[in-house]
């Protein structure tokens, strides 16, 4: 016969087996019901706005990506030479945005050779150098190109028009 305190200790054993097992079961998945009549499953095409951007069926459009890295010469410029550079890039940058020409334009954050990217909203690489030749940073050598034709949403060309609208603060 089982004496008694191993009885209680045996349930008390089992118990706790139980609540155990329990936990390692899956939940069952919740399933919810929608009703199929109010979803509209194809996805509103603007052929207007694809058209104005100069999209392709996919959306996309190419353009011509800079890469801008450190120039040859510009270890050669002091820093109030460089200062002006600086300032007159950006005014550079401000004019082929503003002309639609230059539609994302920015710094990398690290501090190697390459500085940063442009994304031009021309066609040809032999276009994208005529921009690039329009920057005094480039023509005194601080800066160089590398330029490669890109394919990518034809959104970007509504990037400058809203960042307009969402800087507090211009160079």
């Amino acid at each position: 016969m089982i004496k008694y305190p191993f009885k209680s200790q045996l349930f008390l054993f089992v118990i706790i087996a139980c609540i155990s097992c329990s936990c390692l079961v899956p939940e069952k998945p919740k399933t919810a019901y929608v009703d199929s009549t109010n979803i509209n499953l194809t996805p509103s095409i603007d052929s207007v706005l694809a058209n104005q951007l100069g999209a392709d069926d996919y959306g996309m459009k190419t353009y011509v990506m800079a890469f801008l890295k450190k120039g040859r010469k510009r270890w050669m410029i002091d820093s109030v030479t460089a200062n002006k550079l600086q300032k007159a890039h950006m005014e550079n940058i401000g004019r082929l945005a503003n002309e639609g020409k230059l539609v994302v334009a920015g710094p990398f954050e690290d501090n190697t050779d390459l500085r940063g990217i442009y994304i031009f909203d021309v066609r040809t690489i032999e276009e994208a150098q005529k921009l690039c030749e329009t920057d005094p940073a480039i023509q005194a050598e601080s800066l160089a190109m590398e330029l490669h034709p890109w394919y990518g949403s034809a959104a970007l060309m509504k990037t400058v028009e809203i960042h307009k609208t969402i800087a507090k603060k211009s160079f």
